[in-house]
């Protein structure tokens, strides 16, 4: 069974996800606070006073401030990656497995699973969809319904 970031399909088996873009948007903001950094930074040093000049520690410290939190915002982006990787991974687990909800008032047996960036939606073979949350039970498939009888003869 293959499961993509995006969307997959295996006989009647679908797994989705849309990802939360907070993370490259944050980042992309990075990168243009960065450059507007390094624009006043230079302004700053272009402009100063020869005889009064700026403390270059102080100019080293506010570039080293700045880094680590383009650092952060990158590292923010890389654990959603993994988290979102993490939950695809997991609904593919579900997939043909009995649900019962949380209210115990729907149950069937998983056919796909769309993972949000919050939460994952469980739709069953009947077409139900139960957010798989907190109280909701997912265990192994019904067992199959056959009559094995076993004649006991004496000898």
């Amino acid at each position: 069974m293959a499961v993509d970031a995006v969307s997959s399909t295996t006989s009647a088996t679908t797994t989705t996800t849309t990802t939360d873009t907070s993370a490259s948007s944050a980042s992309a903001s990075a990168s243009l606070d960065y450059e507007s950094f390094l624009k006043l930074l230079i302004a700053q040093m272009q402009n100063q006073d020869p005889t009064d000049p700026m403390d270059a520690s102080e100019q080293i410290s506010q570039l080293a401030t700045f880094s680590q939190v383009e650092q952060t915002i990158q590292t923010n982006s890389n654990l959603e990656t993994l988290i979102t990787g993490n939950a695809l991974t997991n609904a593919s687990n579900y997939i043909g497995k009995t649900i019962t909800s949380a209210d115990e008032k729907t149950t069937g047996v998983i056919e796909s699973v769309r993972v949000y960036s919050d939460t994952m939606v469980a739709t069953t073979t009947d077409g139900d969809e139960i957010p798989i949350t907190v109280g909701v039970r997912v265990g192994e498939p019904p067992a199959a319904d056959t009559d094995t009888d076993t004649e006991t003869s004496d000898t």
